[in-house]
C-alpha cells in the first residue's frame, strides 16, 4: 500500500489516499472489512473527484481477469480492470466492437459500468449497462454475480452507481458485430444553433451514430454554428480493402503543463473559426476509422495538459426533449459570459434504463469543458445548474467537480432507492468517495 496524491482527469480537486492493489476478490473483500473507507478507481478518467477518497484506502489496478473468448453470438466476459482500448486490442481483429463507447478508450469495463457510460448511439442502443448481461460485485456483505435477472434492485443500483455499491471485479457483455474498422460518415455544418438542432431531431434516427460540435463563443445570428457527424459501420463492400485493424498507440503527447491562461477566450475563439471553417458543408459516405471517428483526442496523450496547472471543468447535462430551448438558453449564456469553451458536443439521448443514478435520460446532451480561471466561471456554473434544474434535468456525476448537494435529490428522483439498496448491501457506509461525501451520496451507517 502507498499514499499518493490523486487527480480527476480535470485536475481540479487532489486528494491523498492509501492506494492498493488487490489481487484477488479475497484481497478486495479483506480490505472492505478492514478499511472504514474505500473506493475502486480504474484509469482515472472521470472529470472530478468520483475515484478519489481523501484519507481513505483506493483500490486501483484491479485487473483480476482477463479476456474470455468471445462466443459466436458476441458474448466476452472481461476483468472490470481490462480497458476499452484493451478489449477492443483483441476484439477488433475479430469481427468485434463495443456496443456503447465514450469518446476515450481509455475506460475500464469497471470504470464504465460506474458511469453508465454512453455513446453517440445512445437514441438507438442507450447506454453501456443495457448490454451488460451478469458482473461479479465484491461488496461489504459479499461477493455476487447478480444480472437483470438476479438481484435485479443490486444491479441496476450498480449500473450508474459510481463505485458506491461495491467493486466490480469481472463483466459479462454482448458485443456488437463488424465486418471492418471502418465508419461511413455523412458530416453537414450548420449556420446556428437551431438548425442543426432540428436536424438532429428530424433524422437522427436514420443513423446508428450521431454527434455535434457546437461553437459556444459565437454570438448573434450563428450563435451555436455546428459540425454535425453521423455515421454507421462499414461494411465489407463499402470499402476497397477492408481491414480490421486493432487502435492504433497514440502518436502525440503533451509533455508538459502549457502556461496558464493559453486557453483563453481569444484563443479558443480562433480555434472555434479555424475548425468550423476546415469541415465540409457538406459531405456524405466518408470513409474514418474507428479511432478517428470514437476517439480523436485519444490519439493526444495527456491533453488534459493543455489546460494548465489549474485544470478544467467538464459540465455535461441532460434535459427532456420537452426542455430542448434549456440547451439554447445554456449556450446563450456561456456565449455572453465570455468563458472560453474549448469542446462542447450535443447529442440526443434515447430512452432511459432503469440504473438509479445513471445520467441519460430521453432528449438532449449537451457537454462543455471550461478552464479554470475566468472569474466569470462560477456563476456561470451556477446558472447553468438552474436552468437544467427548471427544465427537469440532471447533472452527469461522472464529469462533476463543484455541484452541491441541495439540487442532487430533484435531478436524481430514485436516489432514496439507490440508498436503501446501499444500505442493505453496504450498513456500515465503507464504499465511499470524495463525489459521495460532497454531494451525501451515502446512506445510513447501523450503530
Amino acid at each position: 500500500m502507498t499514499r499518493a496524491t490523486l487527480y480527476g482527469w480535470g485536475r481540479t480537486t487532489p486528494s491523498i489516499a492509501e492506494v492498493l492493489a488487490p489481487a484477488s476478490e479475497v484481497e478486495v473483500a479483506a480490505e472492505l472489512a478492514r478499511s472504514r473507507g474505500v473506493i475502486a478507481r480504474g484509469l482515472g478518467r472521470s472529470y472530478g473527484d468520483a475515484a478519489q477518497l481523501s484519507g481513505g484506502v483506493v483500490l486501483s489496478n484491479l485487473d483480476l481477469g482477463g479476456i474470455s473468448a468471445i462466443g459466436p453470438e458476441g458474448v466476452v466476459t472481461v476483468g472490470a480492470g481490462i480497458s476499452i482500448d484493451e478489449l477492443l486490442a483483441f476484439a477488433i481483429p475479430q469481427g468485434w466492437f463495443v456496443p456503447v463507447t465514450p469518446g476515450t478508450r481509455q475506460v475500464t469495463l469497471g470504470g464504465a459500468i460506474a458511469a453508465d457510460v454512453h455513446g453517440k448511439n445512445h437514441h438507438l442502443d442507450g447506454s453501456f449497462g443495457n448490454h451488460v448481461l451478469e458482473m461479479r460485485i465484491v461488496t461489504p456483505s459479499g461477493a455476487f454475480t447478480i444480472s437483470p435477472q438476479k438481484d435485479a434492485e443490486l444491479f441496476w443500483a450498480t449500473i450508474g452507481g459510481m463505485g458506491l455499491t461495491g467493486v466490480v471485479t469481472s463483466v459479462t457483455l454482448r458485443m456488437l458485430r463488424i465486418e471492418t474498422d471502418q465508419v461511413i460518415v455523412d458530416t453537414e455544418r450548420f449556420p446556428d444553433l437551431e438548425g442543426v438542432m432540428n436536424e438532429m431531431s428530424r433524422r437522427d434516427a436514420e443513423y446508428r451514430y450521431s454527434v455535434a460540435w457546437v461553437d459556444c463563443m459565437t454570438r448573434g445570428a450563428h450563435m451555436g454554428r455546428a459540425i454535425l457527424t453521423r455515421g454507421r459501420h462499414a461494411a465489407a463492400n463499402d470499402v476497397d480493402a477492408p481491414t480490421l485493424k486493432a487502435p492504433a498507440k497514440p502518436r502525440l503527447f503533451v509533455p508538459f503543463n502549457a502556461p496558464s491562461g493559453l486557453l483563453n477566450s481569444l484563443s479558443v475563439k480562433v480555434f472555434n473559426e479555424l475548425w468550423f471553417r476546415s469541415a465540409p458543408k457538406h459531405q456524405e459516405n466518408e470513409p474514418q476509422s474507428l479511432s478517428s471517428f470514437f476517439h480523436p483526442l485519444d490519439g493526444v496523450r495527456d491533453w488534459n495538459r493543455l489546460y494548465g496547472r489549474r485544470g478544467f471543468v467538464q459540465y455535461q447535462l441532460s434535459v427532456p426533449d420537452s426542455a430542448g430551448e434549456t440547451v439554447t438558453s445554456a449556450i446563450r449564456r456561456l456565449s455572453s459570459s465570455g468563458v472560453p469553451s474549448f469542446l462542447a458536443v450535443l447529442k440526443r439521448f434515447g430512452p432511459a434504463n432503469p440504473g438509479m443514478l445513471s445520467f441519460p435520460m430521453p432528449g438532449w446532451t449537451l457537454a462543455l469543458d471550461l478552464p479554470v480561471g475566468p472569474d466569470a466561471l462560477p456563476q456561470v456554473l451556477d446558472d447553468l445548474d438552474e436552468l437544467v434544474l427548471s427544465a427537469g434535468g440532471r447533472i452527469y456525476f461522472a464529469k462533476d467537480a463543484r455541484l452541491s448537494p441541495d439540487k442532487v435529490r430533484a435531478m436524481y428522483p430514485d436516489l432514496d432507492k439507490f440508498l436503501e439498496v446501499k444500505n442493505r448491501v453496504d450498513p456500515e457506509q465503507r464504499l465511499m468517495s470524495d463525489l459521495a461525501r460532497r454531494l451525501d451520496l451515502v446512506g445510513r451507517q447501523r450503530r
